[in-house]
């Protein structure tokens, strides 16, 4: 069967779990019994039982909102009428330990749960209160513990096990909270006491495997992905009972031998078996169909398409997957043997699709191109046509010849005509979306967009039929280095900038309805963290890399309020709920949550001052007075401790000395090199291996150089005055 032009069939699941799949069955099928024969009363209890669609909620009980992750409320207190009178009723103590958060607060009854740094919170939802709060590394010593102690045990003493940044859930009277070392926790949502512990991944806690995004919550079973930080690892779904912890089943989203699927993996080598497909983002659930829904991130190694050749199932796909034994419905893959990073990063989304006349139940996923795809969430089929396109090729990363694109859709990032006329530094060449990264034969000089929508999870509202997305543009400087497993960007490049768009996509064409610049972070990892909210006021709220909160008209995306917070470091998403009939608009901003109410008396402070550095070059300076032309680059993000000796890259790529002293630049590579001014005013002359030249500086300045015989490696030297140093 074609998979890039059908569904795959449904795979096999394993004789070995037969009984074991039986009795799950018989639990789920009680359990939606239950529901169905005391639905008032559920929902009463725990809002997470009601329907996708159910419009009374006045609760806030996922990070999506609900198990749909629409990121859609139906209150409507404040509106496009009112919204300019919002004010901040009240901050919550600042966390403990100076610690941030980046998630998004879940409301139940009049609770707010929350994490930051190593803790969860219960907050009183009407004043920030704490209520409770639980450290989930303890202030212990390993010195004490024996040596037979066993790996997760020692793992408790580990600063890995902190609760990761996207948030908790709630449900079954419990509060699931994801640790970055692959374990998930359940605490008592009324005191706060430990209930159980449950390792998702191996138990020999290996590096980077965390359970990054937050658990999902549905008819007292807990649903929960494990991510890889692209190390040798394979993504992999687990389903809990909420109540004990207890697995229930396990979904590697890469085959193994004998599975449907692992066909698409070289038979040569065991690629398959550390192939990726990470779960970064958390899953939606549709009871209905009894299914769980969630996207998989990209193959390993990143960069080294020629390493495992094929499409590479289920990486960069969306996974349909039956809630009781954790067999493969249906898939529908993104992106066809990625060679470019290109993780499936925001979560997907359910809802009712509105299309010639009928009503279909449907899935939207947003690609990291910034292309929406939605698809028929029985079957996994496009509601929209789709096509398979030409992209470019790199016969070295055997590289796929086509992608999906939807055929009329338009996408959320910049095009490459629009890189073209921002142009880029001198001595590169531009390539387009989907440019593999370059092999060590390929041409070293390519800069291309980067799949870069990810992270910040999309917003839709049933009212306008719009998804709400923000987007990251930016070029980057991939390259395939001669070890497979080493995996990071040269971002020795100047005048490289970041544009971020917030952007309203109409569900029944694909096309945008309105798109809009907004403040771009610069800091190193560009992209927009945070995610949007849709209320049925008419309103979208966002917060911005500057500090402040915006409430947009979810019509135009003109901005209707602004308020400035202060807080420009880390911060979380914005959610509502009601409580006696007022609503409140919540998010953390930097060490404390704050929340909006229409008749808030905390007003809106002046913009903090940020710092600029508005030349060419950005990164850490290094005061020397020695530059080399190669650099030895180290990588995190693989197994272990990854290096690249990279022939193109001046070590510091930016220097500072005072004036009047001479800089040694060193030929410490294989290639020849020779350093000039980009202003021609002076030169080291030609460097052979291992060949030296001095430069003198007498002049303070900034000066810019770059290699004659490779032009597009680019170094600055600072030159100071001794009180500027």
């Amino acid at each position: 069967m074609d998979t890039r032009t059908m569904v795959n069939a449904p795979v096999p699941k394993p004789e070995s779990r037969s009984m074991r799949t039986a009795l799950v069955r018989t639990l789920y099928a009680c359990l939606v019994m239950l529901t169905a024969q005391t639905t008032s009363l559920a929902r009463a209890h725990d809002r997470n039982f009601r329907a996708i669609d159910d419009s009374r909620s006045a609760e806030w009980v996922a990070v999506g909102g609900d198990i749909s992750n629409a990121r859609y409320s139906p209150l409507s207190e404040i509106n496009e009428t009112n919204v300019a009178h919002l004010r901040a009723a009240w901050t919550s103590t600042k966390f403990d330990e100076g610690g941030s958060s980046n998630v998004t607060p879940i409301v139940k009854g009049s609770t707010m749960y929350v994490t930051a740094g190593r803790t969860v919170y219960a907050l009183n939802a009407k004043n920030g209160k704490k209520i409770w709060s639980y450290r989930t590394v303890p202030e212990v010593s390993s010195a004490g513990l024996p040596e037979a102690a066993r790996p997760h045990e020692l793992s408790l003493l580990s600063t890995t096990g902190i609760p990761n940044r996207r948030g908790v859930a709630v449900g079954s009277g419990l509060v699931f909270v994801g640790l970055q070392d692959g374990r998930v926790i359940a605490i008592n949502e009324e005191t706060g006491q430990h209930v159980w512990t449950q390792q998702t991944g191996m138990d020999r806690s290996k590096k980077q495997q965390v359970v990054f995004a937050a658990p999902t919550y549905a008819n007292g079973v807990v649903f929960t992905g494990l991510s890889n930080g692209d190390a040798r690892l394979r993504g992999r779904l687990t389903a809990m009972e909420a109540a004990t912890g207890k697995k229930l089943w396990q979904l590697f989203t890469v085959p193994s031998p004998g599975e449907a699927g692992h066909e698409t993996w070289p038979a040569h080598n065991d690629a398959w078996n550390f192939g990726g497909g990470g779960i970064w983002t958390n899953a939606a659930v549709d009871p209905d169909l009894g299914t769980v829904y969630v996207a998989t991130g990209n193959a390993v190694p990143p960069f080294a398409g020629d390493w495992r050749p094929g499409d590479n199932l289920y990486t960069c796909s969306v996974l349909a997957v039956d809630v009781v034994t954790g067999r493969v419905k249906w898939h529908y893959q993104l992106v066809h043997h990625d060679v470019f990073d290109a993780d499936a990063g925001t979560p997907v989304v359910l809802y009712e699709a509105h299309l010639n006349g009928q009503t279909y139940k449907a899935l939207a996923v947003l690609r990291a191109d910034g292309y929406l795809f939605q698809l028929d969430r029985r079957t996994g089929r496009p509601l929209l046509p789709v096509t398979e396109r030409p992209v470019p090729q790199l016969e070295s990363q055997r590289s796929s010849p086509t992608q999906p694109f939807p055929v009329e859709a338009e996408s959320v990032v910049m095009s490459c005509d629009e890189w073209k006329q921002h142009g880029i530094p001198a001595g590169f060449v531009l390539g387009c979306m989907w440019t593999p990264p370059a092999s060590p034969k390929d041409p070293q000089n390519v800069l291309a967009p980067f799949p870069s929508v990810r992270v910040s999870s999309m917003a839709y509202s049933p009212i306008t039929g719009y998804f709400y997305a923000q987007s990251s543009s930016f070029l980057a400087w991939p390259r395939r280095a001669p070890d497979p497993y080493y995996f990071d960007f040269n971002r020795n490049v100047p005048d490289l900038k970041n544009y971020a768009t917030l952007a309203a996509i109409d569900s029944r064409s694909g096309k945008l309805a309105w798109k809009h610049r907004v403040v771009a972070k610069n800091d190193g990892l560009p992209f927009l963290r945070s995610s949007l909210l849709a209320t049925a006021g008419g309103l979208i709220f966002r917060n911005s890399a500057d500090g402040a909160v915006e409430a947009r008209d979810a019509s135009t995306g003109e901005t209707l309020w602004r308020f400035q917070t202060g807080m420009t470091g880390d911060s979380g998403s914005p959610m509502t709920y009601e409580i006696d009939g007022k609503q409140y608009v919540s998010l953390p901003m930097g060490a404390a949550v704050w929340t909006f109410t229409l008749d808030g008396t905390i007003q809106p402070v002046v913009a903090p001052a940020i710092k600029r550095d508005d030349g060419r070059f950005a990164g850490p300076i290094i005061d020397t007075t020695v530059i080399d032309t190669t650099s030895l680059k180290e990588s995190l993000l693989g197994p272990g401790r990854r290096y690249f000796v990279d022939e193109y890259s001046f070590n510091p790529y930016r220097a500072r000395v005072k004036a009047g002293i001479e800089v040694l630049f060193v030929n410490n590579g294989t290639s020849p090199h020779e350093v000039v001014a980009v202003d021609g005013s002076w030169g080291s002359g030609p460097l052979s291996p291992s060949q030296e030249s001095w430069v003198s500086f007498s002049k303070p300045g900034r000066y810019a150089y770059l290699c004659k015989n490779h032009p597009w490696v680019y170094g600055e030297i600072t030159v100071t005055e001794d009180r500027e140093r």
